[in-house]
């Protein structure tokens, strides 16, 4: 078998593994089945194809034993600077690591990658699970790095970050100063290297490259693997390949790539995403999460004192009220600077549309109910909306022939 293959072959990866060149390979990735106890089965959108595998072990030994094999035979064909990392989660992470550990020595190991990213479940009982773990070992200490850099977080105080610093005469790091006294400013900064911890979003249900194979990882997660530690032209090998995402990304990457599975169908799956790959781009780390949160400063003061959770992105719906009434989810809305009374009913009435047998509150934040023309949303009075009409009221200076908010019995 040649090193530099672009190929998907059909069988166990133990045996085909064997078959590979000595030190061929400069990234070795490595989703095995995770000892969940289950088989797991899903199907494409159309449910035209349906795709399944095994990955029921007798005990932990005969998993450890699984993956010692298989590893043995990664590291031989990984080149000097060479790096694998093995894709895990709470059930085999421990079995993982000590495998790891015998086959490329503790030494080696480099980092535990923490995959998080945002999946729910109203019948999970104890914590969710919003995280999987990527073991990275190397073959040497000499393993190739293409470093990269994030931007600072929102609390670095970048005035700070740019000041030079220098070591005092106790060799203690301290702020530069020129001879009058004044602070020194050092050369731009690029950022902060990438950590351990990667944000990277799950694939939801209409990701354009889902393909409807159980497991499948985002090609964002595998590309910034693929970006980090190795070089255009280098050769990724995946032995469980499964849907194809790494492949896909090394291809995407100008990567030579060799991917196995023992299944027909993933092998197939992964051949016809090679002949046409397609990636989801996420909006949601192209514009950063403050571009999905609506800290609406207006809103936030009209919602002052009631137990909320904010509606992101929906111009009818500001909040969900945790408190329910009689059973039925309580949806609030927040009259805009800009928006008559009775445009926000309006607005409201067309987002609850879709919701069931929910109820909206509409919370009036000027004193223009003579708009008002329907009257099937119910009407609550901001806080600055009641003390204007106890100031009015008080001085007689209120028409009182204008609706009222409709109280609840």
């Amino acid at each position: 078998m040649a090193s530099n293959a672009t190929d998907v072959q059909l069988g166990d990866c133990l045996e085909i593994l064997k078959k590979m060149p000595f030190a061929c390979a400069n990234l070795v990735y490595l989703d095995p089945p995770f000892f969940s106890g289950r088989n797991h089965r899903s199907s494409t959108r159309d449910g035209g194809i349906h795709y399944s595998f095994e990955d029921v072990w007798s005990h932990s030994d005969a998993y450890l034993n699984f993956l010692v094999e298989r590893l043995a035979e990664c590291k031989r064909i990984m080149k000097e600077d060479a790096s694998i990392f093995v894709h895990c989660d709470h059930n085999n992470v421990h079995l993982a690591r000590q495998a790891l550990d015998i086959t490329f020595g503790a030494d080696n190991f480099q980092s535990d990658i923490i995959w998080s990213y945002k999946r729910w479940s109203n019948s999970k009982r104890g914590l969710l699970q919003q995280h999987q773990t990527i073991l990275f070992y190397s073959m040497s200490r000499s393993f190739k790095w293409r470093q990269m850099m994030v931007d600072y977080s929102a609390t670095t105080n970048l005035d700070q970050i740019m000041q030079k610093r220098m070591r005092d005469s106790r060799g203690k790091s301290v702020y530069a100063t020129d001879a009058s006294g004044n602070i020194v400013y050092g050369t731009e900064k690029r950022g902060v290297p990438l950590g351990d911890v990667w944000d990277i979003p799950f694939l939801n249900p209409k990701a354009k490259e889902r393909t409807g194979y159980p497991t499948q990882k985002p090609l964002l997660l595998l590309e910034r693997i693929i970006d980090l530690t190795t070089d255009e032209n280098d050769l990724v090998v995946d032995p469980f390949c499964g849907s194809g995402t790494t492949l896909v990304a090394a291809k995407l990457k100008n990567r030579r790539f060799f991917g196995i599975d023992v299944s027909p169908d993933a092998v197939a799956l992964t051949n016809n995403r090679l002949d046409n790959p397609i990636r989801t781009e996420s909006a949601l780390l192209r514009d950063g999460v403050e571009a999905y949160t609506n800290n609406d400063p207006w809103v936030e003061s009209h919602l002052a004192g009631l137990s909320y959770s904010r509606v992101q992105r929906n111009s009818g719906i500001d909040a969900l009220s945790k408190e329910s009434i009689n059973g039925r989810p309580v949806f609030l809305k927040v009259q805009r600077e800009t928006e008559t009374l009775s445009e926000a009913v309006f607005l409201l009435k067309k987002a609850l549309a879709t919701k069931g047998d929910a109820m909206g509150f509409v919370v009036a934040t000027a004193d223009d109910f003579f708009s008002l023309k329907d009257t099937s949303i119910e009407i609550l009075l901001s806080p600055a909306m009641q003390l204007k009409r106890a100031q009015a009221e008080a001085f007689n200076d209120i028409d009182h022939s204008a609706p009222r908010p409709k109280k609840r019995a």
